[in-house]
């Protein structure tokens, strides 16, 4: 049988793993920079507890875990028949791969309150799963990189998220552009369009509107009930200036009387004007009426982030969720995150070639063997190299010497150390930089450092 990966997943080498772990160090040297503290959550959940959080099409795109055992033993014939796939996946399945690390994280909050020191400030990084059709940057398996503080209703949160994602993408050297809304604007334009009852109709297909443009958006707007007077008083919506603050000035002339939607911009307003005041380009912060972020439980501020000049979704993303631990019987704790796609961050910096060298892992040293007393010599310099931090190792086995020259340039070993007779009875060793081309001869003491 010839073996296959599942749809969706990756092997990763040695240089996609080097490079992935360059991201993660640098994100995470950030997120302790910026006061997050590390925690893990398990890899599955209950499933009641990740059900009902992500919306209708979210709780599609959640992977299932059959029972163990006879999982259908406890199934009807007539329930087998029966096309109802939401009650008998109840009865078949427990528990599922996390979706996400919000969730598990309000989870995790609900049940340690107590013990735990509010705001709370928590980084995670894990991997996720979703049943989602793979796509270039789409997997089914990926990691996220998470920053989240629950207990603050502050906006100043927001305003230091804002400087955590430039920081941190400043570091990586990607060019980005965060997308900022709030769902209080969203749900003040569906109180102003006459459609509040479907909130959430309005933002899962306004949030598709960068996949579908303007003319899909009108149509899945209007299959889903919504009517073509309403949709013509948003047509505004695709037509926004450059100029964030201009563009919530016009917000605010339309939402006269509309408490919901004028809190949502006085907000906006806020972060905005904070973040420009700490020195942020208004080029890489812009108010994007039309981001949607399809989640049910934001509730403020959301965000994307996008990298400038690559065909890619967003590598990034978040939001403020006031009533998340409200689900688990723990109210009046509010929250914001935002998440950093580790996977898609990677696509983009290969992409741009921005990965430098000390991204890639590679050993140092490759010391030659001759066999007999030189191994047992190399050996214990190997042994002292390591000591000193050094990365080396030795050939194993006497070949050929253009053999062990193959390996090494084959493998990206940057040196082919030779210590032979010669070199034993003078107290010297000699080496070959393989990316120069140039040899040298120097003693063991110079060697050593």
């Amino acid at each position: 049988m010839k073996p296959s990966l599942a749809r969706g997943t990756r092997d990763f080498s040695a240089l996609e793993v080097s490079r992935r772990r360059y991201i993660i160090n640098t994100l995470q040297k950030n997120f302790e920079l910026f006061g997050f503290q590390p925690l893990e959550t398990p890899s599955f959940e209950n499933l009641s507890t990740l059900t009902g959080k992500y919306g209708e099409e979210g709780d599609r795109l959640i992977f299932k875990i059959l029972n163990s055992g006879n999982y259908l033993d406890k199934i009807s014939q007539e329930e087998l028949t029966i096309e109802n796939h939401q009650a008998l996946t109840k009865k078949i399945s427990e528990k599922a791969l996390r979706y996400d690390l919000t969730v598990p994280f309000a989870r995790y909050v609900a049940m340690n309150q107590g013990q735990l020191t509010f705001p709370f400030k928590r980084y995670q990084i894990q991997p996720v799963w979703r049943a989602d059709r793979p796509a270039k940057g789409r997997f089914r398996e990926f990691y996220q990189c998470d920053a989240d503080v629950v207990g603050s209703e502050s906006l100043l949160q927001e305003v230091d998220l804002v400087q955590l994602y430039l920081k941190s993408f400043a570091e990586l050297g990607v060019s980005v552009t965060i997308h900022i809304n709030n769902r209080k604007i969203l749900s003040g334009l569906a109180e102003f369009a006459g459609i509040t009852d479907k909130l959430i109709d309005f933002t899962v297909a306004l949030d598709k509107l960068d996949k579908i443009g303007k003319d899909g958006v009108v149509k899945e707007l209007l299959e889903r009930g919504i009517a073509q007077e309403s949709i013509d008083k948003l047509d505004f919506l695709f037509n926004q200036s450059d100029d964030a603050l201009e563009n919530l000035l016009q917000l605010k002339e339309k939402f006269t009387g509309n408490q919901t939607g004028l809190k949502g911009v006085e907000e906006l307003e806020f972060v905005i004007t904070q973040s420009l005041n700490l020195g942020v380009d208004i080029q890489n912060l812009v108010f994007d009426i039309t981001l949607a972020r399809g989640l049910d439980y934001y509730t403020g501020a959301i965000f994307e982030v996008k990298a400038d000049g690559v065909q890619m979704g967003s590598i990034g993303g978040g939001g403020r969720y006031d009533n998340l631990t409200e689900v688990f019987g723990v109210k009046n704790i509010p929250g914001i995150g935002i998440s950093f796609g580790l996977d898609r961050i990677y696509l983009v910096m290969e992409e741009l070639g921005l990965f430098p060298e000390e991204a890639t892992s590679k050993v140092e040293f490759l010391f030659a063997n001759f066999g007999g007393n030189e191994t047992v010599e190399a050996l214990k310099l190997i042994r002292q190299l390591r000591e000193k931090g050094i990365s080396a190792e030795m050939y194993p086995e006497a070949a050929k010497i253009g053999k062990q020259f193959t390996y090494a340039e084959k493998k990206g070993i940057k040196n082919l150390v030779f210590l032979g007779e010669e070199e034993i009875k003078n107290g010297t060793i000699t080496y070959k930089d393989l990316e120069a081309g140039e040899q040298k001869t120097v003693s063991l003491e110079e060697f050593l450092g």
